[in-house]
Formats: structure tokens, C-alpha cells, sequence
């Protein structure tokens, strides 16, 4: 069962983008996110639309931030992105004639719904200026400048 990554990628480009004072191009985001430009391009316009982001075409041209991050949730971002499933079991089927199998996928069913009401609620307290906030405070616990991040990727 693949679990559904977007939401990290998301959330990592929009954290380097607030650090960023110029526009950003999709190839290096797609560097940063290890990706596709194409793929980039695809995920921003849908935040683009949402009005979290902005693209700026030609010479110079990239994506920069639109939003306040203190008031976009992670909540905003997921459901920017369609609201994918945040929970990736699904039932092997769900038209059974087995009382056994209905009785699984019944409790399972309302067990992953409640699951995925608590994680919707967290995420509606989570800030993108929170995580900003956490980005750099590690960054400062490595030595480095709050507004001078390494981007490096290392752990």
C-alpha cells in the first residue's frame, strides 16, 4: 500500500519558498523536492488557484508566496490539494456476501474516519508560520542564522 506524499512535498516547497526573497523557478524546486518540474508546476498551479501562491513568467519570472503563513493551516493546504486521503488502507472489498468481512470493514471503516477527523482537526491548528517558526529554530540550533537556511538537506 503506497501512502500518498504530497502534502510533505507540498508543505517542504512552501517552507523554502518563505525563505526565499525572489521568485523561485520549478527546476529548483523540483530539485529541492527531488521531483519533476512538470510535477512542480502541476502541484503550484492548484495552490496558485487557491491564492497561496504566485507565478511570475519570463526572465526573473518563478513561484513566490501569496499568503500570510500565519494564517494558512495545514488544513488549507490539504484540502488546496484535493483533500487526498490521509489514511491509505482501504477495504479489499466492499460489496461482500461474508458477514465477516462486513463486520471488518464496518469497524475499520469507522475507526480510519474518526482517525482521519483527529488528524484534520490537528492540522487545522498548525500554521504554516508555526512550521517557519520550527525550520528556523532548528536552524539555529545547528549554528546557523534564522534567516540563512541550509539547504542541503542533511540530517
Amino acid at each position: 500500500m503506497k501512502r500518498n506524499s504530497q502534502l510533505y512535498g507540498v508543505l517542504h516547497l512552501l517552507l523554502h519558498l518563505a525563505e526565499q526573497r525572489s521568485p523561485v523557478t520549478s527546476e529548483v524546486l523540483a530539485r529541492v523536492n527531488q521531483t519533476n518540474p512538470v510535477v512542480v508546476r502541476r502541484t503550484m498551479a492548484g495552490l496558485r488557484d487557491e491564492g497561496y501562491v504566485r507565478s511570475e513568467k519570463g526572465h526573473g519570472g518563478g513561484w513566490t508566496l501569496a499568503c500570510d503563513l500565519s494564517t494558512v493551516t495545514l488544513h488549507h493546504i490539504h484540502t488546496a490539494l484535493g483533500s487526498p486521503s490521509l489514511l491509505a488502507a482501504t477495504a479489499p472489498s466492499e460489496a461482500t456476501g461474508c458477514l465477516v468481512e462486513q463486520a471488518v470493514n464496518a469497524v475499520l471503516h469507522q475507526a480510519f474516519q474518526d482517525a482521519e477527523h483527529l488528524l484534520l482537526t490537528r492540522f487545522g491548528q498548525v500554521s504554516l508560520a508555526m512550521l517557519s517558526a520550527d525550520v528556523h529554530a532548528r536552524s539555529l540550533a545547528r549554528g546557523g542564522s534564522p534567516h540563512h537556511l541550509d539547504h542541503s538537506h542533511q540530517a
